[in-house]
């Protein structure tokens, strides 16, 4: 498995992944392109040979950043894929001094709040009705 950024050639790829991993509530393509091109957001992907098997992506802004999804194609999922990712996402945190980061999960998704509560992260608070389908989201932020 190889970590590497993602590069402009890679959103389609990513759109699919998208539309598979949160088909509640995807990113299209074109949000996808956007964030690519904004300046203070960085995508990284994880390959399996020439597979696109799990990417994140993350927004800076002053001395925090929002991590904005972290997706593992299900083929991947608990063999460290998106431990892998997280950890290339907090790096880059890292090297821009940033000092908080925070991140939104469904409060149905016991799987992601492991990894995050694994990995050094904590609830702050719940956002209810957060998602179009009225599920609640669970706040949660890591310090550097």
């Amino acid at each position: 498995m190889e970590i590497r950024l993602w590069k402009y050639e890679d959103i389609l790829s990513i759109s699919e992944m998208e539309k598979e991993c949160f088909p509640q509530e995807p990113w299209s393509f074109k949000m996808l392109a956007s964030s690519f091109e904004s300046d203070n957001f960085t995508g990284v992907l994880a390959e399996d040979g020439a597979e696109i098997i799990g990417y994140g992506g993350i927004t800076f802004a002053d001395d925090s950043a929002d991590i904005d999804n972290i997706a593992v194609s299900e083929a991947y999922r608990h063999s460290g894929v998106g431990t892998a990712i997280l950890n290339a996402l907090i790096q880059l945190a890292k090297t821009k001094n940033i000092k908080k980061v925070f991140l939104e999960v469904r409060v149905s998704n016991a799987a992601a709040m492991e990894l995050y509560l694994k990995n050094g992260f904590a609830g702050v608070y719940a956002r209810t009705r957060y998602y179009s389908d009225g599920e609640d989201c669970l706040v949660m932020v890591k310090e550097l």
